[in-house]
C-alpha cells in the first residue's frame, strides 16, 4: 500500500498485519510476531488477488498488548484499551476509502482488543474482519507450543533465518498453556518461564516453518471466506 501515490490507491481490500514488539526468548527477535503476521498477510493477499479483487498489504502495526511480557527488556506494550482505541480509529480512517479492511493478527495478547474493535467497527457499518495466525490443523507441526518454542522458531528459520540465534535456543516451560494462564495473567510470563519461552524450540526447522506458514495462510483464508471477505468489493 505504501508504494501507491494517492491517485492510484482506489478502493482495495486492505490487509493489515498486526504484531507486537516483545521478548521471544533468548534466540528470537523482538518483532517475531510482526514478521509472521506480515508473511501470512502477504499470503492471504495473494489469495484475494487471485479472485480478481484489488488488494494491498498495509504497513504493519508492530506494537500491541504485551503486558504479560513487560518484565523482559525490549518489550513495548500499548495495553488493551489503547490498542482497541487505535484499531477503531485506524478502521474508521481506512474505511473512508478502502473496500474492506482485513486484520491479520500475529499475537494472542491482541485478541481481546482486536475482537472489541472489530465488533465496534462492524456495528458502525464498516466492512472489517480479522483472523489469528494459528493453524487449525494440529498435524502441521508435532508441537503447537505457545511462545518462542518450536512453532515460532521454525517459522522464523523459514522467514528470516539470519536473525535466529539458534545456538541460544533452549526449552522453557512446556506445561500446557491452559494450565499456566491463571499465573501468567496474574504475574506475567517471567513468573512461569524465566527465559521467556513457553515451549521447546529444539527440533525446529525451516522446512517445518514453511509447512506452518502455509497452514496459517490456509486457516486465515478459510476463516475469511466464511465471512465473505475474499471477494472483490461492491
Amino acid at each position: 500500500m505504501a508504494d501507491r501515490p494517492w491517485p492510484g490507491v482506489g478502493r482495495p481490500v486492505v490487509v493489515l498485519p498486526l504484531g507486537s514488539t516483545e521478548q521471544h526468548g533468548p534466540h528470537l527477535p523482538l518483532d517475531t510476531d510482526t514478521v509472521i503476521a506480515t508473511a501470512v498477510a502477504r499470503g492471504v493477499a495473494d489469495r484475494i488477488a487471485a479472485t480478481g479483487a484489488d488488494v494491498v498489504v498495509a504497513p504493519s502495526m508492530s506494537y500491541g498488548a504485551s503486558g504479560e511480557h513487560e518484565q523482559f527488556a525490549g518489550t513495548v506494550s500499548l495495553g488493551r484499551e489503547a490498542l482497541e482505541h487505535l484499531l477503531v480509529e485506524y478502521g474508521r480512517s481506512a474505511c473512508r476509502w478502502a473496500g474492506r479492511l482485513v486484520i491479520v493478527n500475529g499475537h494472542g495478547g491482541n485478541v481481546e482488543a482486536l475482537r472489541n474493535a472489530v465488533q465496534r467497527l462492524v456495528s458502525e457499518g464498516r466492512d472489517v474482519s480479522w483472523a489469528l495466525c494459528w493453524p487449525d490443523d494440529a498435524t502441521a507441526a508435532p508441537t503447537l507450543d505457545a511462545h518462542a518454542g518450536r512453532v515460532e522458531t521454525s517459522l522464523m528459520l523459514h522467514l528470516e533465518p539470519a536473525r535466529v540465534l539458534i545456538d541460544r535456543a533452549e526449552p522453557g516451560n512446556v506445561t500446557p498453556l491452559n494450565e499456566l494462564l491463571p499465573t501468567l495473567r496474574r504475574s506475567g510470563v517471567a513468573a512461569v518461564a524465566p527465559n521467556g519461552v513457553l515451549g521447546d524450540p529444539r527440533g525446529a526447522s525451516a522446512a517445518e516453518g514453511a509447512r506452518l506458514l502455509q497452514a496459517m495462510i490456509d486457516t486465515v483464508w478459510r476463516h475469511l471466506a466464511r465471512q465473505g471477505t475474499p471477494h472483490a468489493p461492491t
